[in-house]
Order: C-alpha cells, then structure tokens, then sequence
C-alpha cells in the first residue's frame, strides 16, 4: 500500500568532514564522511583542477573541451597535513583544503596573499526530475574585484554586479544585456589588489554565473546537471591567466590563410550567377579590396545543403574558377538541419546508417528550418563526423570552394518553443550517451569540428577555414566565428566592440561580427564608422539580411565609398602586422585584441573601460559610437602613444578629446613600435611584395617588436619555414638604434626594407648599418626620414 503522497524536499547538502586523503602522482584525493570526494589535480604549478563526486564515483573523464595538447606538468608539489586542513604547495601556489567540510583557499605562493576563497563553496541539490545533481559552487569577492569574459555576452567589459546564463541559442536581432546568445564560453578572470586569477567551469550543462549579484560579496556559478568541475588558473597578469586557458582548451590547429584576414563580403542571399560576378566586377572597378565573396542558402536546391540550385548556378565549378582568377574566394553555408527526403542522397546515407538524433523513445528528431522538416546529424558521435567530413569533398576539392560557414548549429529550430532541440533528444557523445541537456552547448562544436576535418582534409596542401555560429570553450582550434544576428544601430556598433574584445579575453580571438548590421538598414555613416571598427576585428566580413536594402561598400554614395575604401586599404596594409599577432595567439594563446584592462591591469583607470582596445601588440584604437560626431574623449594607457594621421604625440594615463571626422577614427600607435605594412593589393596574392615597409616610431628608451612571415598558406611553416624578425629599438636623445635577430629558413620574396622614422627629434648626419657607414645617398635617404636598408641587417645606428 502507497501511504507516502509527498516527495522528499532535497535542498543545499554539503560534504561533511573529510574521513580520508591519498596521493596518486598529481591526483589529491579528499573523501568526507557522506561520501563526496575531492580530487585536485595539479596541472600546473598555476593551473589546479578541482573535480567533485557525491556518490562516491565518478563518470568517465571525458571533455570536448580540454586540448590533448594542453601543457602540463610542475616544478613543485608539497602537501603537509595540518590540525584543521590540508596545504598544497607549488612553485606558483598555497591552497589550504578544509577538513571540516571541503571548503577551500587559494594563496599566492610568492607573497601568502589571499586570491581566491570559498564561501559555501561546493554544495548540490537532488533533481528529481532529471536525476543527478545540480551543482553548486560559491567564493568570497574580495575588496575591489573586477571579473570579466563569458566569450560573446552584449554587456560592458567589467561583469560585477550582473547575472548570466550559459545555453547557446538563436539570438535574431538580441540587443544590449541579452542572454543568453549564441555560444556558451563559462571561463570568467578575475581581478583584484592587481592580481588575476581565472575559473574554467567544464561543463557543458546549462549553467548560471552570478557576479555578487544576487549577494553584494559572493560571486557563484552552477549547473544544472553533470559534475561540479572547474579549473583554477593563476597569473597573476591577466595575460597569462587567458594565454593558460587558451593553452588548456587549445590553440588554433593552424595559423590562417592570409587571405581568410583581408576583406570579405556576403549577404542573405547573393543569386543568380550573374549578381555574385556584377558584386566581384564592381569591387575590382572601384578598387575596394575583397578577397572572399559568400553564398548564403539561396546557392542550394530547396535547401538542401551539399546540393546546388542549377537554375541560379548552372556551373558551380566554372563560376568558382572565374571568380578565382579575379581574386576572389567563394565561401559557402551549410547548416545542420538535413531535408527529410528519400530522394535526396545525404538524407538517405544517414537514414541507413543511423546517423540521426533520436528523442529518448525512439524517433528521430524531427524539426522544422529553412528546408521544411529536417532531421540532424549527431555530431557528438565520431562516426558521423568521419561520414559529415567526407560530403565536402565534391564542394572543396572538385567545385574549388575556400571556406565553410556553419550556421544555425546552436542548433536552431523554428516555431518550437525554447527555439532548439526538447531536453529528451540523445546523443552518442564520444560513447558516453546522454541526453541534450548535457550536448547542447557542444553541438555547434562539434558540427564545427566535423565541418574542419572535411575543409582540412580536402583543401590540402592549402590550410582550411571554417567560421561558425555556435560554440563551446575550445572551439577556437577548428574555426573562426562571428557574433551572429546583430542589428543596425548605433547601440549595435558598441556591442559589436564590446563581443570582439570579451571573445579574445575568453581563447577565441578569430573573431568579427556583421559589419553594418544583420538585421535592418544602416544609413552611410553608422555603415563607415563599423567599417572602421570592422578592420581592426581579426575576422572582418560585411553580411546583411538583405530584406532592408543593399549593403555594399559602395551602397551609401561617393562619400562613404571613399572612407570605406581607405580603410579597407588600411586594412590591407596592416596584414603583415595582423598575421604576426596571428602568430602569437597560435603560438601562445596572446589574445588578439586587448581591452585596456588585459593590457594594463595595474592601471586602476581601465577596469572599467569599454571603447578602446589594443589592436596586436602596439596599436591603439577607439571607434566612434555615435551620430555626427567629429570626434571623442578617450582614454590613453600610460606609456607615450603616436597619433596615426598626425603623428602628434600623446601621453598616456589621460583622458582626451581626439578630433576623428568622418574620414578618420582615433588610431594611436605605442611609441617605440615597428609596424611592418604591405602595399595596398585588391586581394592577397595580387601583388609580390618587393619591399617591406616598416613605420619606425622613436622612443627613448627600449621597445620590441617583431615581424612574423611565412608562405601566407600551406604547411611548411611547421617545418621551419617561416621567418621571425625580432627587433629591438633603442632611442637616444641623438640616436637611434635598431637591432635584429632573425630565425626560421623562411626567405621572403622582398630584399629590403623601406624603414619610415616617426618623431625622430634630431635631424640624421650619420648612419651605421653593421658598423659600416652609408651615404645618405646608397640609402635612397630624403628629407623625410625614409631610408631603404638590406632585410638582413643586424644594426643599424642613425645619428
């Protein structure tokens, strides 16, 4: 007989005291008298990983997000067992675990200063409806503590004070504090007393981060399911703390393409043939820089993606190739959802072999997108994504196309409620089934990684590019993103700032959004004003709806034609210097873009600053977010800044009016920087570049800079081919010296350098290269200080 009607209340439970500890190499393991075990895991002597278990066992260890490459190992390890806890100590780090109940702090190793303590610390509650627990964790802010990144959230930089939700979802036209958006990045640092420190949350359940809030000195974040599992990364420069997580959920597999960083230009949709070549024609006429043209769903047959329209494209590979020899690269989209139709061979290849999601009783997930009712790939199984790889084949190697954009993979789903797949769908998830509570976030993901193992595989010997909408930590290593649905605002431009900068500070930094806005119509000006901002975005790419009008360059009159032209130029311009910070965020996990606050965290000014960023390692800029301005305030970072146009000299640790018309945008360069500039080409490859030319900013004092180059596509920089400038500049009151070192078996097309010498305060009688001197004559030197010098030189002294 059932006498009972009411079901247990399960609220917050608690570990109890801890009844045991064992040591195994790197694994710390803690079990409390109720059955929770801790397990920390020294990754690094700055980098912990704390793991919880309320049943005494745990899953399998299986993440999308953390990088088989990730670095690892420690120089230190010591833990000694105390009265009332336990300390662990690295090289970097004292952590002080708790026995009472688990709860633990954090202490730098150097100076014993607290960074990072528990509040409630780990606690849970019982699902009933789901199972399992919803995980809980809750740490004490510390006087003054700033906390910043959550990849694409439309706020400003600094998040205390503010709520957030990580559930990756179709966002059209989301405005200012929507959440949640399109990709689920839950890696937040935190900065105070001028010490940061990070906190990766892995899990890929829908989860919650609450910055003090809900509780003025108490920051949390939870989730609804899975594991309470996170990482504790410290800097305690905010630059090692990002470069650490880039490092744990991975870098870029590869360097781009230069050409995936030129111009790019797209629309909803480019059709027939002959409106894609009039797009291409009128670049090249109006000698505006383009090197990719993309094709929106309208290129495919009802579609149906892997399909194409013949009545629009009657010759895909024919169009492809005549737009290849002017230049262009076509990029094409394909989205998830695959059309249900028994005559369609992609449909009917996965009907066979299974490859469908299933709701939890057994049908298959049927949704309604662009092709009516479809069914989806389960891309968390790796067999589908061999079989999901191989269908690119006749569009990459035999059709010719460049590029890849992935959309609508959150996945989207029209006219249900909560836009995406019900909780019930099942997925394979690398052999560990579970339901899409627990794969939604990774979706997008993994139909990216999918997506890059086909471009990969069938663009060789040339390197792949694949952009996606959706995405999860560590989805920087197959694909660059933008950041989705955006509208044509004023407000939008800002935010548009505010996604690009908080992405690079979140491991993501190929990152840009739709120049002009996605959703409506852009007068002139907010359309030049995001361009300037959009050049100085590492994915820099134009899209529209194009249900409110064209959106063109050359869309809006002579007058905004010819300030986007120069700025794209500009753009051009600085690919070398792009491509070299390129190679720094893929080498080190140094974000692309910098907030001011990334660069300069001891600068207490910054903290709360949104416009300007650092652009690479020496470029200062700051878009102008407002109708009929002729200018802005701004704030410098300290240190002595050159102004682009006028090369009137700034100093740093103020805020200023900077004059900025419509034909210029306040763009600063730091004092002792060597900026390398190619000549403006209408698409990359277009020019051999016979000399480099290299904007020399005078400082006294010291400043580094480095050029990287290689063949700009293909592999062989892997194996050596590549060249590595590193210079050091050194500046006198009545000199200034130049040193190089060069390595790498990379030999540039170009002999010499065009050296173009910035606020020099003397007038040049002398110049010494590798001891020797040199006519003013043999160095091509004019009244302008621009002197041609050898590429090879290893000093040069000017006197």
């Amino acid at each position: 007989m059932i006498i009972n009607t009411e079901l247990e209340y399960k609220g917050n439970m608690f570990p109890s005291q801890v009844s045991s500890y064992q040591k195994d190499l790197d694994v710390l393991s803690f079990t409390t008298e109720n059955g929770v075990i801790l397990h920390i895991t020294i990754i690094r002597d700055s980098v912990l990983r704390f793991r919880y278990t309320t049943t005494g066992i745990f899953e399998n260890d299986f993440s999308y997000a953390i990088t088989k490459y990730a670095s690892r190992g420690y120089n230190h390890l010591e833990v000694a067992e105390e009265e009332d806890k336990y300390v662990i100590t690295t090289s970097k780090l004292i952590c002080h675990v708790f026995k009472a109940d688990l709860r633990n702090a954090i202490y730098d190793a150097k100076d014993n200063s607290l960074i990072c303590q528990d509040e409630l610390g780990f606690h849970w509650e019982e699902s009933y409806e789901f199972g399992g627990d919803i995980v809980k964790m809750s740490k004490v802010a510390q006087e003054g503590e700033s906390y910043y990144g959550l990849g694409d959230k439309p706020v400003d930089n600094n998040l205390k004070g503010k709520r957030f939700e990580n559930w990756v979802t179709d966002s059209y036209a989301y405005g200012k504090d929507t959440d949640p958006i399109y990709k689920a990045i839950p890696f937040y640092t935190a900065l105070h007393h001028k010490k940061a420190y990070g906190i990766f949350f892995d899990n890929t359940f829908r989860s919650f981060f609450d910055f003090c809030q809900e509780r003025r000195n108490i920051t949390s974040f939870w989730a609804q399911g899975g594991e309470m599992n996170y990482y504790f990364i410290y800097g305690p420069e905010m630059s090692e703390v990002v470069a650490n997580y880039t490092d744990l959920t991975g870098k870029p597999h590869e360097l781009p393409a230069l050409w995936t960083l030129g111009y790019h230009q797209c629309k909803w949709s480019y059709y027939p043939e002959s409106k894609v070549k009039d797009i291409a024609k009128k670049f090249r006429d109006l000698k505006i820089p383009c090197d990719a043209i993309y094709l929106d769903i309208d290129y495919m047959e009802g579609f149906r993606c892997f399909t194409w329209n013949k009545e629009y494209f009657p010759d895909p590979k024919r169009m492809v190739k005549e737009l290849r020899e002017d230049g262009f690269k076509t990029i094409v989209i394909i989205d998830p959802g695959i059309k249900i139709d028994h005559d369609y061979e992609v449909f009917k290849e996965a009907l066979e072999n299974d490859y469908f999601c299933k709701r939890a009783d057994g049908p298959y997930m049927k949704g309604k997108v662009w092709p009516g009712e479809c069914y989806f790939p389960d891309f968390t199984n790796p067999e589908v994504r061999d079989w999901w790889s191989d269908l690119f084949r006749e569009l990459v190697e035999e059709i010719g196309v460049k590029g890849v954009w992935n959309d609508m993979n959150e996945p989207a789903v029209m006219e249900v409620p909560g836009k995406t797949f019900p909780n019930d769908v099942r997925h394979d998830y690398e052999g560990n089934p579970c339901s899409h509570r627990k794969a939604h976030n990774i979706y997008g993901m993994q139909m990216a990684r999918a997506t890059y193992q086909g471009l990969k595989k069938f663009s060789y010997p040339k390197r792949p590019f694949v952009i996606t909408r959706a995405a999860y930590s560590g989805t920087q290593r197959y694909t660059s993103s933008w950041t989705g649905d955006n509208v044509a605002t004023w407000e939008h431009l800002s935010i548009a700032n505010l996604q690009a900068q908080r992405m690079c500070m979140s491991g993501f930094s190929f990152i840009g959004s739709d120049i002009g806005g996605f959703a409506e119509q852009p007068n002139g000006e907010l359309y030049a004003r995001w361009i300037q901002l959009g050049v100085f975005h590492p994915f820099c790419r134009t899209h529209s709806s194009g249900d409110h009008g064209d959106q063109e360059p050359w869309a809006f009159g002579e007058n905004i034609t010819n300030v986007v032209r120069k700025f794209i130029e500009l753009r051009y311009q600085l690919l070398p210097y792009l491509y070299t910070a390129f190679w720094r965020y893929a080498e080190e996990g140094i974000p692309i873009l910098k907030s001011l606050v990334l660069y300069d965290q001891h600068d207490s000014h910054t903290h709360y600053r949104n416009d300007e960023f650092i652009f690479g390692e020496k470029i200062l800029a700051c878009p102008i977010n407002e109708p009929n301005a002729k200018g802005r305030r701004m704030y410098f970072p300290m240190g002595d800044w050159y102004n682009w146009w006028t090369d009137e000299l700034v100093t740093g640790g103020q805020e200023l009016w900077v004059d900025a018309d419509l034909d210029s945008m306040p763009v600063f360069v730091k004092a002792g920087a060597m900026i390398p500039k190619y000549p403006v080409q209408q698409y990359v490859g277009e020019k051999e570049i016979e000399e480099l030319t290299i904007d020399v900013y005078f400082k006294e004092g010291k400043e580094a800079s480095q050029v990287y180059e290689d063949a700009h596509d293909g592999y062989d920089y892997i194996k050596g081919r590549y060249s590595l400038r590193n210079f050091s500049l050194q500046g006198k009151k009545n000199e200034l010296i130049i040193h190089q070192h060069k390595s790498g078996k990379y030999t540039a097309p170009y002999e010499t350098f065009k050296l173009k010498l910035h606020g020099l305060p003397f007038k040049i009688k002398k110049v010494q290269i590798d001891k020797v001197e040199y006519s003013f004559k043999d160095l091509k030197l004019n009244g302008d200080n621009v002197l041609e010098v050898h590429k090879d030189f290893n000093d040069i002294h000017i006197m």
